[in-house]
């Protein structure tokens, strides 16, 4: 087998397995549910059903191929900037049926163009970039309507197994671990499907810190509600203090006190588990509670540092563990389970420095603005990170249990609003300092 074949192999994979986990999402309810905007927050399923197959077609059959559009009529109804999403269920959008259909034309005429496409002919087929883009593209918006399906009401549809329990040291591990400090490489500029604003590499200097071992739990973030951590303006910023009030925020999305704190995951409604890291908080919330317990949140570079710098080898590594790709044994990523690991899981996926579940469970919140790396070129287009650019945007990092593999690696950078709570984020603290000895 070529290097050509086994690159067209691992692309056909990508982008079936993202179509698979498409289909499950918008097959798991009825057309009603398809069509209806559960959010405002939120596209119609079938709207974002329909834009995947419309990007598909523009990058790959338009750009690549060089064909002839199939349905340039739809293009203005699935370009994202044209229309907010909550003004997208008034749009002519095609019917689930109709929107299935395009996605299969669409899908078969892509195989057959990777079929006869070179990998060394331009900049967006080199690496197979423009098909890896796509499939990552996919994979984002199924994750949009995992996010969708969290938000909606009624009977719950999805399910999967729970994430397996945590290991036995997890309940002595110590609270944070220590990152010396130093240079290191940040970004990539080899990685042959990063995207825009991930690139290029550049050192970047980073004084001593320490960071939480894991993301902070559910119990640790009940004891800052229960101290009045969401009553209190000293552990807020003017800003966040301003939408906590206005917004009526008293704890994370989906929990609500019934004697308890009890949490409705995709329909249904349980206790918190103590150990599992906190979902679906706001930056508000999570720097509120970083001040209250005397900390901060980390920034974009503290975190990637401690996610993939080795000092051993002074080599920044593509995850935490090493190079290879996520696996069940070192990070719950790709939709494999609903919900997040139990705190301190995945041993075999931890840093070099002991911190663990960098990669997958919950998105972390940084305390970082989303701008863009000194040499930052915007490639192939501007609006997938350049129109983003600036303080309204906070950086996200290491991806959740909704996130797929193909889509979460130790330079992937995810950025949302200092407000967003549907999202799959939690954070976890750090502390500047050099190390302390007994």
């Amino acid at each position: 087998m070529t290097d050509n074949d086994t690159l067209r192999e691992r692309i056909a994979g990508e982008l079936s397995a993202a179509r698979d986990r498409t289909t499950y999402l918008t097959t798991a309810v009825d057309e009603a549910d398809l069509v209806r905007q559960h959010s405002p927050l939120m596209s119609p399923l079938v709207w974002d059903l329909a834009h995947v197959a419309n990007q598909e077609e523009l990058w790959l059959l338009r750009e690549v191929g060089g064909l002839t559009p199939i349905h340039p009529e739809i293009d203005p109804l699935y370009d994202a900037f044209e229309h907010p999403r909550s003004k997208r269920p008034t749009l002519p959008l095609l019917a689930p049926g109709e929107a299935r259909g395009y996605g299969h034309e669409v899908r078969g005429r892509v195989m057959d163009l990777l079929e006869k496409t070179r990998f060394n002919g331009t900049k967006l087929t080199d690496g197979g970039f423009a098909f890896g883009m796509i499939a990552q593209h996919e994979q984002q918006h199924d994750e949009t309507m995992l996010a969708t399906h969290q938000l909606r009401t009624g009977p719950p549809v999805l399910s999967a197994p729970p994430p397996p329990p945590a290991p036995a040291d997890a309940a002595v591990l110590p609270a944070e671990v220590f990152v010396p400090g130093g240079p290191f490489t940040m970004g990539t500029s080899t990685e042959p499907w990063a995207l825009d604003n991930e690139r290029p590499a550049h050192v970047v200097d980073v004084p001593p810190f320490y960071l939480d071992t894991t993301p902070v739990t559910n119990a640790a973030y009940a004891a800052f509600i229960t101290d009045g951590g969401y009553d209190d303006p000293r552990w807020w910023t003017a800003d966040g203090w301003a939408h906590r009030q206005r917004a009526g925020l008293e704890a994370p999305l989906f929990w609500r006190w019934e004697g308890e704190w009890v949490r409705v995951s995709f329909g249904v409604a349980l206790p918190i588990i103590p150990n599992e890291p906190v979902l679906h908080v706001s930056w508000y919330e999570a720097d509120a509670y970083a001040r209250w317990a005397g900390r901060r949140l980390p920034t974009e570079a503290e975190w990637e540092k401690a996610a993939r710098h080795d000092p051993v080898t002074g080599r920044s590594m593509r995850y935490p563990w090493g190079d290879f790709d996520p696996t069940p044994e070192v990070a719950n990523v790709g939709q494999r389970h609903l919900r997040p690991a139990l705190a301190g899981s995945y041993p075999a996926g931890a840093a070099p420095s002991g911190a663990r579940q960098l990669i997958g469970d919950v998105w972390e919140w940084t305390s970082s603005d989303f701008l863009p790396y000194p040499g930052f070129v915007a490639w192939p287009y501007r609006e997938y990170s350049e129109v983003f650019f600036g303080p309204e945007y906070k950086v996200l990092r290491g991806g959740a249990f909704s996130v797929s593999p193909v889509a979460c690696r130790g330079t992937f950078r995810n950025w949302d609003y200092p407000v967003r709570r549907q999202i799959f984020a939690g954070f976890r603290t750090a502390r500047s300092g050099a190390l302390e000895t007994a």
